[in-house]
């Protein structure tokens, strides 16, 4: 064979080769941020529409999570925000839309403390989502319902009480570390056994 029939070989080779390693290092890539991000990653797909564009936005999230500073709350803050939420949770009978408002104003007191940036509320979602992948649908979830009251909408005492719910799991991640760290073994447990 002529030189040239060696080299065409070689290249194509090349080029095979490089394809598999892309599509090897797309397919890992695919893989840990499932891992990583567990729901939110086809909420992210879906919301773009694009697979890469999902896979996208979510790495942007954790390049912008890297560079916040994110802390523990001191006990003595911890304490005052835990009996905090015992006294809304204890008005909710009373006035469940108004315990509402005062149960996202206190998430957001919690998140803006740890050091949140306290963006609009699809940024602040964003952000937690990285942290707190499974439990970032709740904060959406009961936004959702707390925006509707806060527009005067009709809203049932069972989504309010769904919606107070919702923030007590994300409240429970952002106040207790314990918690979280159980919520993440107990998901990363139920992800094992199901795929």
């Amino acid at each position: 064979m002529d030189a040239w029939v060696w080299i065409l070989i070689a290249v194509m080779a090349i080029v095979v080769i490089a394809i598999v390693a892309y599509l090897f290092a797309m397919q890992r890539r695919r893989k840990e941020l499932r891992r990583e991000f567990g729901p939110e990653y086809q909420r992210a797909v879906d919301k773009s529409g694009d697979v890469r564009r999902g896979e996208s936005d979510l790495m942007a999230r954790r390049d912008r999570r890297r560079e916040l500073d994110i802390r523990e709350l001191r006990p003595e803050s911890r304490d005052n925000y835990r009996r905090s939420w015992e006294q809304i949770q204890a008005r909710f009978v009373d006035d469940p839309a108004g315990v509402l408002g005062q149960a996202d104003g206190l998430i957001i007191a919690v998140m803006g403390e740890r050091g949140y940036p306290m963006d609009d509320f699809d940024q602040r979602a964003d952000d937690i989502s990285v942290d707190h992948p499974d439990v970032v649908q709740h904060y959406r979830a009961g936004h959702a319902v707390s925006d509707k009251v806060g527009r005067g909408q009709e809203v049932s005492t069972e989504d309010l009480r769904k919606a107070f719910v919702h923030y007590r799991a994300l409240f429970g991640v952002l106040v207790e570390p314990e918690s979280a760290e159980r919520a993440s073994e107990t998901t990363d447990q139920e992800r094992r056994a199901t795929g």
